[in-house]
C-alpha cells in the first residue's frame, strides 16, 4: 500500500479494502506507521505511538488505524499523563468505556496525540511536548483542545482520531485544520466507568474526520450509555449512517453572524457564512437571522464557565497531585493552569450552585430557541487559526478569569452548546484565501438531535465539497 492510496482513504474505505482482502491488516498498520514517522516532526501531533497493539480480529472498522488523545479516556498499560509535568509518567491500570467500546468497533489505536494541558485552552501549545502545528501553516496553531488529533487527521496519518470538547475542543480545531467534528449530545456517548460527568457536564466524547460518513459510523459502533451512567439519552431510531443517503427536508435555519460578546467577525469568515446561507437557500432551507437568546448576559456566561472550569480542574489537579506526590506549584503547572486552580479553590459552594442555576437559564433559553428552528449556524471562530505562540503570550499575568476571557474571545461561538448539552458541529464549508486557511462553520440542533445535523452535513458535504482540499503538510506526498 503506497502512502497515496493510505491517505486518500477514509475510515470506512479503509475498512472495506481490508474487508475486501485488497490489503492486509499489517499492511495498513505499516502505512500509518511510516505516515507518522515521516510527518509528525513537522506538526508535532502524535506524543508516542504504540507498534506493539494487537491487530483486531473483529468489528465493521476492523484495522482502521487511529490515534487517542491524551486526555479524557484511558487505555490499559498506557500512558496517560494530560500535557502536564503534574501527570508525567501517570499510566492507566484499564480501558475506560469509550476504549473498550473503540477496540469492540475494531480500531487499531496507534498512540496518543497532544493536548494543551488539562485541556484548558483552545489551542495546543504545552510546555511539555512544545506547539503542535496547523498541516495547512506550519506557523498557525492546530486549535485546541484536541489539536493534535485535528493535525495528525488533517495531515492524513489516520483518517480519525479521537477527540474531546468541554467548550469547543472539538469543533475549534476541526474548523483551524479543515475537518469535521461533531460534538454529541451530553450523554451520548459514556464518559466512565471512573466519572459520570466531566466539568459539571460541558464535557463530551467524539471524534475528529475528514468525512461526514466515518463520523456517523463510529457514532454507530459507541453511542448508547454505560452501566450505571447518569444520562440514558433516547437512542436513534436507525443507524446514523443509514440516514446520509436521505435528504434533512426543508429546515428551519436560525444565522447568527456575530457572537454574543459583540466581538466582530473576519471579512473572510463572514464571506464564507454568506456563501453557505445562499446554498442552503438555494437547497431549499428557510435561513432567517438571529441573535440568539441564552438568558444570561455573556459576562455572567463567561463567569459561569469560569466556575465549571475552575473547580473542576482545582479537584481533577489535587487527585494527580495525590498520586504523584509532586506539588501544585510553577514547576508543575503552567501559568494559566494554576490561575484557574487558585480561582477553583477560592470558589464557594454557592457561587458554584449559582452556575449551576445560571446552566438551567442557558439549557432553557436554548430549547426554546430549537422550538423555533431546527438548526442554529454561526461560525465556528470568528477567524482563522492564530499564529503559534500568539495565543499563549503573557499568560503569566492572568488570574483564572482573565484566562478564561482570553479562551472565551478565541472561541466565543462554540461553548453555548457546550452549557446546554446540544448537540453542535464544524465543517470546513470554505477558505480563507490570503492564508490558505480552512474556514469552519457551525450548526447546532436541539439535544439529541444528531439525526439532524448528520442529514444536513452529507447534504452539504455533497453542495460543497471539500475532500479534495489538501494541505501542504499531507501523508500522501512524502
Amino acid at each position: 500500500m503506497t502512502p497515496l492510496e493510505y491517505a486518500e482513504q477514509d475510515a470506512v474505505g479503509l475498512a472495506q479494502l481490508i474487508a475486501d482482502r485488497q490489503v492486509s491488516l499489517t499492511e495498513v498498520r505499516s502505512a500509518a506507521l511510516s505516515a507518522i514517522n515521516a510527518l509528525n516532526p513537522r506538526i508535532n501531533a502524535v506524543i508516542e505511538t504504540w507498534e506493539d497493539e494487537p491487530l483486531p480480529a473483529s468489528g465493521p472498522l476492523k484495522g482502521v488505524p487511529m490515534l487517542v488523545k491524551d486526555l479524557g479516556l484511558t487505555v490499559r498499560h498506557r500512558r496517560n499523563e494530560l500535557g502536564s509535568r503534574l501527570a508525567r509518567g501517570c499510566i492507566a491500570e484499564a480501558d475506560s468505556e469509550l476504549m473498550t467500546r473503540f477496540r469492540r468497533a475494531g480500531l487499531l489505536t496507534l498512540g496518543r496525540t497532544t493536548t494543551p494541558e488539562l485541556a484548558a485552552s483552545t489551542t495546543t501549545e504545552n510546555c511539555v511536548d512544545g506547539a503542535t502545528r496547523n498541516p495547512w501553516a506550519l506557523n498557525h496553531s492546530a486549535g485546541g483542545s484536541s489539536g493534535g488529533s485535528a493535525a495528525a487527521v488533517a495531515a492524513g496519518l489516520v483518517p480519525i482520531a479521537h477527540a474531546t470538547d468541554g467548550g469547543g475542543s472539538i469543533r475549534v480545531p476541526a474548523a483551524s485544520c479543515g475537518l469535521f467534528g461533531l460534538k454529541p449530545s451530553r450523554g451520548r456517548l459514556p464518559m466512565g466507568p471512573a466519572v459520570d460527568e466531566v466539568w459539571a457536564g460541558l464535557a463530551v466524547h467524539g471524534v475528529l474526520s475528514r468525512s461526514v460518513r466515518d463520523t456517523a459510523t463510529l457514532l454507530d459502533c459507541v453511542n448508547g450509555p454505560a452501566l450505571g451512567d447518569p444520562f440514558h439519552i433516547t437512542p436513534p431510531l436507525r443507524p446514523y449512517v443509514s440516514l446520509l443517503n436521505r435528504e434533512p427536508g426543508p429546515l428551519r435555519i436560525a444565522v447568527q453572524d456575530r457572537a454574543l460578546s459583540g466581538q466582530v467577525t473576519a471579512p473572510a469568515v463572514c464571506a464564507a457564512l454568506d456563501e453557505v446561507c445562499r446554498t442552503l437557500e438555494t437547497l431549499g432551507h428557510q435561513v432567517t437571522p438571529v441573535v440568539a437568546d441564552i438568558g444570561i448576559s455573556w459576562e455572567a456566561f463567561v463567569e459561569l464557565n469560569a466556575r465549571f472550569w475552575s473547580s473542576n480542574t482545582a479537584a481533577w489537579i489535587d487527585a494527580i497531585a495525590a498520586v504523584t506526590g509532586r506539588p501544585v506549584d510553577a514547576s508543575t503547572l503552567e501559568p494559566a493552569t494554576l490561575g484557574l486552580y487558585r480561582l477553583g479553590q477560592e470558589l464557594s459552594a454557592t457561587q458554584l450552585l449559582g452556575a449551576m442555576h445560571e446552566r438551567n437559564l442557558v439549557t432553557r433559553h436554548m430549547g426554546t430557541l430549537f422550538s423555533k428552528y431546527d438548526v442554529l449556524l454561526t461560525p465556528t471562530l470568528p477567524d482563522v487559526a492564530p499564529i503559534i505562540g500568539q495565543y499563549n503570550a503573557g499568560q503569566e499575568t492572568l488570574d483564572g478569569r482573565a484566562w478564561m476571557n482570553r479562551v472565551f474571545s478565541h472561541s466565543p461561538f462554540t461553548a453555548v452548546s457546550n452549557v446546554s448539552g446540544c448537540p453542535a458541529m464544524s465543517m470546513p464549508l470554505a477558505y480563507d484565501v490570503m492564508s490558505g486557511l480552512p474556514i469552519g462553520l457551525q450548526f447546532g440542533a436541539g439535544y439529541g438531535r444528531e439525526d439532524t445535523l448528520l442529514q444536513l452535513a452529507a447534504q452539504l458535504e455533497t453542495a460543497l465539497p471539500w475532500q479534495a482540499r489538501r494541505p501542504p503538510v499531507w501523508a500522501g506526498n512524502y
